[in-house]
């Protein structure tokens, strides 16, 4: 399985000037570092948590469909099933019919359920023959983002502002901040 952003959230969840007042930061020196840091916390909370947090657009693809009727989605909150494509050994595209599957958004992960006692077409191409688009994100400004989520940004931005010094991957002392894992727990999703 290969998960492939295709379009990237058009803003972030926390505006440069919203970060730079809570880090009491005047002035521009430091714009193009508190930017990246922006961006930075928003991608480790997606990546830990397996969210979108503004609309972007995502293509996951596979080499055969799972058993049963359903495929969990890798992402959420899940806004929309773009297209459900089929790739053939000779690279055609065949798209598969909307009215065959539906998107079960609620379901924790989103899920595609196939409709009915259909069953799913298979590609003829061995390798990710199948190709699911997919939009994803709380929505497309940075308000629609829950607050806890944004408060939790802000708190990485500040940490890693005031903690520049190199820190080796998996080392104690380069975990975020407790509070931020505070506030990040209602969104974890916990496997069973």
């Amino acid at each position: 399985m290969a998960l492939v952003l295709t379009s990237g959230p058009a803003i972030e969840p926390v505006t440069l000037a919203e970060a730079k007042a809570h880090l009491r930061v005047d002035g521009s020196a430091e714009d193009t570092l508190i930017a990246s840091l922006i961006i930075t916390s928003r991608l480790h909370i997606e990546a830990a948590l397996g969210l979108a947090l503004i609309t972007q657009s995502w293509s996951i693809f596979l080499d055969a469909w799972p058993p049963g009727s359903q495929l969990a989605l890798p992402l959420r909150p899940v806004q929309s099933i773009a297209a459900v494509k089929l790739y053939a050994a000779d690279e055609s595209v065949a798209t598969v019919p909307a009215d065959t599957y539906q998107l079960d958004g609620a379901a924790v992960p989103a899920r595609l359920v196939r409709r009915g006692s259909l069953t799913w077409p298979k590609p003829s191409r061995a390798a990710n023959g199948i190709e699911i688009a997919f939009v994803a994100g709380y929505g497309d400004a940075a308000a629609d983002v829950p607050a806890p989520i944004r408060q939790a940004v802000l708190l990485l931005v500040a940490h890693w502002h005031e903690h520049r010094e190199p820190v080796a991957i998996g080392a104690t002392d380069a975990s975020a901040p407790s509070m931020v894992s505070d506030l990040l727990r209602p969104y974890r999703w916990v496997r069973l």
